[in-house]
């Protein structure tokens, strides 16, 4: 495991997509975070809601980077790598 993200030039300036998790607003669920995926703007929600969409997403697309979306929240992680960015 990596001490470092080696994956930062995924890292685009990017706009949510939604205002919430894109799958549980198509399906009528809840989550109880948000996650932004920096490579293309895809909204998740976390691994503490039952679907975990974003990594969902991350598996599919490979795209390492997700940010909180969350208020008050200022933090990236990298899915390959293992660490905060």
């Amino acid at each position: 495991m990596s001490t470092k993200c080696t994956h930062t030039d995924q890292i685009h300036h990017v706009a949510p997509h939604t205002h919430g998790c894109e799958e549980c607003l198509k399906t009528g669920d809840s989550w109880v975070h948000l996650r932004m995926c920096l490579s293309c703007g895809h909204v998740g929600c976390c691994d503490s809601s039952k679907n975990k969409h974003a990594t969902k997403h991350f598996h599919a697309t490979n795209h390492a980077i997700i940010q909180s979306v969350e208020p008050g929240e200022d933090w990236k992680w990298c899915y390959v790598d293992q660490v905060m960015v």
